[in-house]
């Protein structure tokens, strides 16, 4: 039998020995052995600290970005042979499609965030605070990527999406990663990471993958490392108890399985679209990847009265799901992963069956297509029944890891809130109601038991991703038993693997590090509009200081008719008693308009066009016989990828727009956007 290969240190290495055989989970053949024993984990470590964080931190986020998003079209353009080792997992092609093509649209999703990030290396964390009165000395956080490795030890169910979705996010913050699948689907990781070797895209160190035994990996953790964990709450205990992660305090961010409900709202009966989204939700949350989800629905309340209407509809329901060979196009549910892990979900139901009764599917009895029932691992979706849901501890403590679901009763808002809370703490919940109040009053009372809260209605069930979907740009994660951490969440994820610092000095010397003008620091000004130079030729602090313009009654008059805002402090003498304003007031648009006209250059130039506004205060009335003037400063500059070939090249400029009055105070400030032309190509 062929033996799993390791990718360390920059080549593929196969581990000493026969090592742990892996099965075919539809037919029961041993088709690999995986085996990690003579390797050196320590030199594993050292090779991504040395060679794959060096080169990944010295590349900017749209370069770490462009590399993801290469990344993904490369395997994209591969991912019909993966297909077939997938459908060795047991994995249908509906199932594999959330497991391949899912894994790649991870990775296009963080590689399309580069443009959240700024051209560097390292990135800001929200705004500068001024320290002093005199405006002289400042603070900001920044984030830098750690000098570590990232390391995923990861489940069985997911073997690419667990993969990729975790990588793209280290790899954007910009350092490497160990990868560590399960063992049992470990097959289908490798021929991923071949591909992906491949290609070249990734830097040397970027990427390696063990497959087998995890050995002393975690006995070289720093405090620079993070370790990243899905699988059993028990293992991921154990793990995070380790002496190494303890000593070095090293991050340690947990995804385990969890004990998820899904509640029919006390609004919906059979007559409403609303029912039939919520029987239809189950049967693909109880059949998808034959429930081998950390996401899937475990535990289903529905009021007392719709009891017997709604397993009745499940059960009819589950009737139409066919079992078998994944490669039938016939089968809508093929195998869990193997025979063990047929018989630890034999196991746990049977603990569950303790204080709960089957109402559909059988523990030893399947109908399949095209396969042995006995030699694959395959199992009947079991629907189970709790009538006591608030004194039998087993619906909320025990998890069958396969398609298994019990329902149970409640009375009540609250009686639901408080059973979706017996879990302990889970990593995504549904509500399926059409009631707005019902839809708050659950979300309000449950959010602190789950990561995620789907409200699933008629209005939104056509693009819903569903129940047990997680997405690129929200957290995945939840409190308690399903780990306390988070996965993924757009920018939030990518902050996991940096270290952020508060930097304190003054404005110029903050300016000149975080290449972001900070107001108060120094500023350039020169005979040459700033609006007169391409992008390569434009500095940060370059300023224009304008000429003046006193404010009159006729420009506030002329305002309003133009934009037809006639608000009463503007136009109105009489209405300003108790008011914060002495006479009529000019628009705060009417300054920021007042304010382009002074610093526009108004030539045919390399300002191509305003690319909009993100922020503007207006701190102090302006009225008829006001001067202001303006001091408008480049503050940053954001590099802009060509779509088409024949786009003209340009960046984005920020601009800082300080309007002030004849007293020196500041009026308002803004920050608008302009595209600019760059010289080059």
């Amino acid at each position: 039998m062929p033996k799993l290969g390791n990718y360390i240190t920059g080549e593929w290495i196969t581990g000493d020995g026969e090592g742990q055989a892996l099965y075919n989970a539809v037919t029961g053949e041993t088709i690999a052995h995986a085996s990690t024993k003579g390797l050196d984990f320590k030199a594993i470590l050292a090779y991504a600290r040395y060679a794959g964080n060096p080169a990944l931190r010295k590349m900017t986020f749209p370069e770490r970005g462009r590399m993801l998003r290469a990344l993904a079209l490369y395997l994209k353009e591969r991912v019909e042979p993966l297909y077939r080792i997938s459908y060795l997992t047991g994995a249908t092609r509906a199932d594999s499609w959330i497991d391949l093509e899912g894994g790649i649209g991870n990775l296009f999703s963080y590689a399309s965030l580069r443009r959240k990030f700024p051209n560097e290396s390292f990135c800001l964390d929200g705004d500068g605070m001024s320290l002093g009165k005199a405006n002289t000395f400042m603070g900001q956080h920044i984030l830098v990527p750690k000098e570590g490795v990232a390391i995923h030890i990861n489940a069985f169910n997911f073997p690419v999406w667990g993969m990729l979705e975790k990588i793209a996010v280290n790899l954007l913050a910009g350092i490497p990663a160990v990868v560590k699948p399960a063992s049992v689907t470990s097959y289908l990781t490798e021929a991923v990471v071949r591909e992906i070797v491949a290609s070249g895209i990734l830097p040397p160190g970027a990427l390696q993958l063990i497959c087998g035994s995890a050995g002393d990996l975690l006995d070289h953790v720093t405090d620079q490392d993070v370790v990243t964990f899905t699988g059993s709450a028990s293992t991921g205990q154990q793990l995070k108890a380790h002496p190494a992660i303890l000593r070095e305090n090293t991050p340690f961010n947990m995804e385990a399985d969890s004990l998820n409900c899904l509640i029919l709202g006390e609004d919906v009966d059979p007559s409403m679209p609303e029912w039939d989204i919520f029987i239809k939700e189950l049967r693909k949350e109880m059949t998808v990847k034959a429930g081998q989800k950390c996401t899937a629905v475990r535990r289903i309340f529905v009021p007392a009265a719709k009891m017997e209407d709604a397993w009745k509809a499940l059960a009819k329901a589950l009737t139409q799901t066919t079992i078998g060979n994944p490669e039938n196009e016939k089968v809508r549910m093929g195998a869990l992963a193997g025979n063990v892990q047929r018989e630890e979900v034999r196991g746990q139901v049977k603990r569950l069956l303790a204080s709960s009764q089957i109402l559909y599917g059988s523990l030893d009895n399947v109908s399949v297509i095209d396969a042995d029932s006995v030699k694959g691992a395959f199992l009947s979706p079991l629907l189970l029944l709790n009538e006591k849901p608030f004194t039998s501890e087993e619906p909320h403590t025990i998890e069958a890891f396969g398609p298994v679901s019990t329902i149970m009763p409640y009375n009540g808002a609250n009686e639901a809130i408080e059973l979706s809370k017996k879990g302990k703490g889970s990593l995504c919940s549904t509500i399926v109601t059409a009631d707005p109040r019902q839809a708050r009053e659950y979300v309000l009372g449950a959010a602190t038991h789950h990561g995620r809260i789907l409200i699933l209605n008629n209005e939104c069930a056509k693009e819903s991703t569903g129940h047990g979907s997680p997405l690129p740009l929200l957290v995945h994660g939840g409190p308690g038993r399903a780990g306390g951490g988070e996965e993924m969440g757009g920018l939030r994820g990518v902050k996991h693997y940096m270290q952020r610092v508060a930097v304190q000095g003054s404005p110029s010397m903050i300016t000149s590090l975080t290449h972001s003008w900070q107001p108060h620091a120094r500023q350039h000004t020169e005979d040459k509009h700033p609006f007169r130079k391409y992008f390569e030729e434009l500095q940060i602090g370059d300023t224009v200081i304008t000429h003046k313009r006193t404010v009159t009654e006729a420009d506030i008059t002329n305002f309003a008719n133009l934009s037809w805002d006639h608000f009463y402090a503007h136009t109105d003498h009489t209405s300003l008693e108790g008011t914060l304003f002495e006479k009529p007031v000019a628009h705060g648009y009417f300054v920021l308009s007042a304010a382009a006209g002074l610093f526009v250059d108004a030539g045919k130039g390399p300002v191509m066009l305003n690319y909009g506004l993100e922020e503007c205060r207006f701190l102090k009335p302006v009225y008829a016989g006001t001067t202001i003037g303006v001091r408008l400063t480049c503050k940053e500059k954001i590099e802009q990828e060509k779509r088409e070939e024949t786009d003209l090249p340009r960046g984005i400029v920020k601009w800082y727009v300080d309007v002030y009055d004849q007293t020196g105070d500041s009026v308002a400030i803004a920050t608008i956007l302009t595209m600019v032309q760059k010289k080059s190509s």
